[in-house]
């Protein structure tokens, strides 16, 4: 989640409540008012991030896709669409490859890899945005003056930052074992070589780029 547009939105919310308030609303009813309003976006932010976990446990795994690190973020047009299936099965441009039982549990467990690494890129957004809900606070006083002040873009961004950072820095130190896979699989099936795109340095540069991310907020 954009802190910046959860700071204009806010802002957005806090110039209406004086006239709320001039037109009869009590404190205590327009209090009511933003913390329903930041409960209606907590679980619309919940559903979204549920109904994209399902797509992953349940839709194909795109390789040219599904796991862009570092340097290796843009997708290589040379390399053919892949994706490995629910069930396993290793398909190059929507051909199934032929692949004997060992290389089918390997692409099982390089498959389930990814997807973790994906579903906790989604906690992570869900954390994000919790915690940007939670600085934002239920208080309309307290949030059109920061709002107004220029602090709640700075408050949003900052309480964000320090929960978030360590659950980023936790899923780049998860791919040496998923470069270890990738290795794996690339001498079991040579059709998954083009596919086994991390190296030392995309490893090294993971954890390197998150701080310097998180110190530039």
């Amino acid at each position: 989640m954009n802190t910046r547009i959860l700071a204009s939105t806010a802002l957005s919310l806090c110039l209406a409540l004086p006239l709320a308030a001039q037109a009869g609303s009590s404190d205590k009813g327009i209090a009511e008012e933003i913390r329903t309003e930041l409960a209606d976006a907590r679980k619309e932010v919940r559903v979204e991030l549920a109904k994209a976990r399902r797509e992953l446990e349940t839709g194909n795994l795109q390789l040219d896709q599904d796991l862009r690190i570092g340097r290796r973020g843009e997708r290589d047009e040379a390399v053919p669409e892949a994706a490995i299936t629910p069930a396993g099965d290793f398909l190059v441009e929507g051909k199934a490859q032929p692949i004997d039982a060992d290389q089918r549990r390997q692409l099982l467990a390089y498959r389930k890899q990814v997807i973790g690494i994906a579903v906790a890129g989604l906690a992570v957004g869900q954390q994000a945005a919790d915690a940007a809900l939670d600085a934002v606070g239920d208080s309309w006083i307290s949030v059109l003056f920061n709002a107004m002040t220029g602090r709640l873009d700075d408050q949003v961004e900052r309480v964000v930052a320090s929960q978030v950072q360590p659950m980023v820095l936790s899923i780049c130190r998860q791919l040496p074992a998923v470069m270890a896979s990738q290795q794996r699989l690339s001498a079991s099936l040579p059709a998954f070589r083009p596919y086994a795109n991390l190296d030392q340095r995309d490893i090294d540069d993971c954890e390197t780029d998150v701080r310097r991310e998180f110190a530039s907020r």
